[in-house]
């Protein structure tokens, strides 16, 4: 559905619009209280479809606690679209080199990162033994498994075309994750935009297989550097370059904070997956989000 969809309809039902005049007239009509009565759905839930979503919450087992390891699963997942929507508008913003508009939709993402942080203290509580009462009957269903997320790790630049070979019999997001890894990442976006903006890139860099993940060059690390010591106030390229460590710093902590619930409910077990759990997220981790913006920092 595309996003100008979501602003009137949902599905069948539409959502009726209004003014500030008539809102008034609603409240000056109820003496101040909230409308009670509707002609039909309520237009929150036709808005939000919150009764859809709490009709997902499908668990298979009896035990209480597989609730918040179900819910708080199927949250992140709603926080990855959610990042990954903005991660788009703000390629959208930076190929049209409208640099200080797309530090908006960054500023979002990193604040959708932050949320996604937080939803991992509802599972603060859950040890070895807790997880052990439902894990058998996940079978192989694993967090490795998630497209959304794959989504969000191809658009911060970090590529492997093998990941997306469990999806290969659910056509439409096989197919949409192929467009993801051929497409330019996030990254490559910024260095097309510093490129024309006069920073001496090679060629090699810009123009590539993007489905091979980006290897970190001196000339961006150099690029960076004389972008930042410009500390002037309309540096909106040193604005950029903040808003993308944001990002990238929120977008670690996540990383950080899934080896650790995976340590603390599992300890070193295999994954669901078929993976070496812990150990393989704690190799995963060393593959950095925007390089050479953070090597740079050695040298400012």
């Amino acid at each position: 559905m595309e996003t100008a969809d979501l602003r009137t309809s949902t599905g069948n039902v539409k959502v009726r619009p209004t003014t500030a005049r008539k809102r008034a007239a609603k409240a000056a009509a109820n003496a101040g209280e909230p409308t009670l009565e509707h002609t039909g759905r309520v237009p929150y839930d036709t808005y939000v479809h919150a009764s859809t979503l709490h009709s997902l919450q499908r668990t298979l087992s009896d035990d209480p606690g597989e609730m918040s390891f179900l819910m708080v699963s199927q949250i992140m997942e709603l926080y990855f679209g959610l990042t990954c929507f903005e991660l788009r508008e703000a390629q959208r913003l930076l190929r049209a080199d409208d640099v200080w508009t797309a530090l908006r939709p960054l500023r979002r993402a990193a604040l959708h990162l932050e949320g996604l942080n937080a939803a991992w203290h509802g599972l603060r509580w859950m040890t070895p033994g807790d997880f052990n009462r439902f894990r058998d009957l996940l079978g192989e269903g694993s967090g490795f498994q998630s497209a959304m997320y794959r989504q969000l790790e191809f658009l911060l630049g970090l590529r492997t075309a093998a990941l997306v070979r469990p999806f290969r019999r659910q056509p439409e997001t096989y197919a949409a994750l192929r467009r993801t890894l051929a497409a330019p990442s996030l990254w490559d976006d910024v260095l097309h935009l510093l490129a024309r903006r006069g920073f001496d890139l090679p060629a090699g860099l810009l123009h590539r297989d993007f489905a091979v993940e980006h290897q970190p060059g001196p000339e961006v690390e150099s690029a960076w550097v004389e972008i930042y010591a410009d500390d002037g106030p309309d540096n909106q390229l040193r604005l950029l370059g903040e808003a993308l460590t944001e990002v990238a710093e929120q977008f670690g902590d996540w990383r950080y904070r899934h080896l650790q619930a995976v340590q603390r409910t599992m300890g070193a077990k295999a994954g669901s997956g078929g993976s070496a759990g812990a150990a393989w997220l704690q190799r995963s981790m060393a593959r950095v989000v925007f390089p050479e913006l953070w090597s740079a920092r050695t040298a400012m």
